[in-house]
């Protein structure tokens, strides 16, 4: 999609602040993050939010998730005893501003319940 920021962050037209990179996914530092970690993970193909998912997005998104606990582990929030959330956010009242599937990796610090 011409007009999407995260397909010109995955086509190298828009600069992002990459951690890590595989054959599917691309993540990057979010450029507002509400804690100490927190990393986009997103497909390389182009898909407009999770409700947009289908059976055929299925490998997308085991590598999104893989990819999401690799970025967890390379951060250091990863280890058993620390822990870091992983979110979706679906429309305008969840706070999603960019139509490209997108999976926030937060962590560093505690979370609070419920979230929002």
């Amino acid at each position: 999609m011409t007009d999407c920021v995260f397909c010109g962050i995955v086509a190298g037209d828009v600069p992002a602040d990459i951690v890590h990179s595989t054959p599917s996914t691309v993540a990057f530092r979010d450029i507002n993050p509400t804690a100490p970690v927190h990393v986009l993970v997103i497909p390389r193909q182009h898909v407009e939010n999770a409700a947009a998912l289908g059976p055929e997005h299925a490998e997308d998104l085991a590598a999104m998730l893989v990819a999401a606990r690799e970025v967890a582990d390379k951060e250091g929030v990863g280890l058993p005893d620390r822990g870091y959330r992983l979110v979706f956010n679906v429309g305008p009242d969840a706070l999603n501003s960019v139509p490209h599937l997108h999976l926030h990796v937060i962590g560093g610090r505690p979370m609070t319940w419920p979230p929002g």
